[in-house]
């Protein structure tokens, strides 16, 4: 019994898994919050694009 939990002691494969985990997940995270602020950015981008063609039709 005392091998057993040694060996399970040292096995670090459980560990890496876990690193894998959390790094997706903070990859996952950095492109969900670019993705929004790059919505945004271009949202406002096109209604400002879209004010100035109204106003040059407008003359």
């Amino acid at each position: 019994m005392l091998k057993f939990i040694n060996t399970f002691r040292k096995d670090e494969d459980g560990a890496v898994t876990v690193d894998w985990v959390v790094l997706t997940a903070a990859v996952v995270g950095l492109a969900i919050a670019a993705y929004s602020t790059i919505e945004t950015n271009a949202n406002t981008l096109i209604t400002a694009a879209g004010g100035a063609v109204a106003a040059e039709n407008d003359f």
